[in-house]
């Protein structure tokens, strides 16, 4: 499927069969879940229903999953074509088209993010425990740092004979996306015992914790004593994918040493499915408006 600008008819709209083109009345809602990573798409009918009683299980109609929509990665023009990209395939499993859209609820990193929220960027989409990974190995090759597994797992990984080659690797494209899926290498490394990537691995929850104690201080989450109920939600591959080095757990521990009073919340539904019911529940608000 070729990707499309907005305005102009997706290359499956001209091959649906008429009533599929949504000639049968079928209201939809899209949400959408961007990361550096992979972005995934859900289509949902629309229900009417309070939104604090929606049906069990969800009625997903169709999910689709593309690559990386985070703009300051791959740029605004790739970013834009993989979310176009992305909803167009969702609407092409559900057999409908864009007519059946009544709204659209976009979670996608990299949208707004000052200066001040530029580290925990880094750390969360895992770019900075993959490049620190990248300057270990050079260390070491250069003898200017310990040996570590990691050499030989990420070159074998990455399909290359030297680290002399790792320069050209990343240059060839140095997107966040493309260095941060090294992540579970590094952890897998951790696991066994390497003592660099274990070092790597501290370094980065030390980080990311204390971005987010430096956001609740500055929020007054804690409350006067800092020992106030706050809940932290724990989304993203970096802190859901490790199994015995569990960064997610590392950077509670972290937290709740200064915050004892921070609860993690893990969501009950994927992002894009949560990104789906903020979408409906927007578009069944503005339909009483309107009624």
């Amino acid at each position: 499927m070729k990707r499309h600008r907005n305005g102009e008819i997706w290359d499956f709209e001209h091959e649906l069969p008429a009533v599929a083109a949504n000639q049968c009345g079928v209201d939809v809602v899209l949400g959408l879940d961007g990361g550096t990573t992979s972005t995934v798409c859900v289509c949902m009918p629309v229900i009417p229903c309070s939104h604090s009683h929606f049906p069990d299980p969800l009625p997903v109609l169709a999910r689709a999953v593309a690559g990386c929509s985070n703009h300051n990665s791959v740029g605004e023009t790739a970013a834009r074509e993989t979310l176009e990209q992305v909803m167009a395939d969702a609407l092409a499993k559900s057999g409908l088209n864009r007519t059946a859209v009544r709204a659209v609820c976009l979670a996608v990193s990299g949208v707004n993010h000052p200066t001040d929220q530029q580290r925990i960027i880094d750390w969360l989409s895992g770019y900075g425990i993959a490049a620190q990974a990248l300057t270990a190995i050079v260390r070491a090759h250069d003898g200017r740092g310990p040996h570590t597994m990691l050499t030989s797992c990420i070159l074998q990984t990455l399909d290359l004979v030297s680290p002399d080659e790792l320069i050209g690797w990343t240059y060839a494209d140095p997107s966040w996306a493309r260095i941060a899926a090294l992540v579970p290498v590094v952890v897998s490394c951790a696991e066994a015992g390497d003592e660099v990537a274990n070092t790597i691995l501290l370094d980065s929850v030390q980080e990311l914790a204390s971005s987010v104690k430096a956001v609740v201080h500055r929020l007054g989450l804690c409350g006067e004593d800092g020992k106030d109920y706050f809940p932290l939600v724990m989304v993203g591959g970096v802190l859901e994918a490790n199994k015995r080095w569990d960064i997610g757990k590392e950077v509670m521990n972290y937290i709740s040493k200064d915050y004892p009073g921070v609860q993690a919340i893990r969501p009950t539904v994927e992002p894009a499915v949560g990104a789906a019911l903020l979408a409906w529940s927007f578009f069944m608000k503005e339909s009483k408006k309107s009624s």
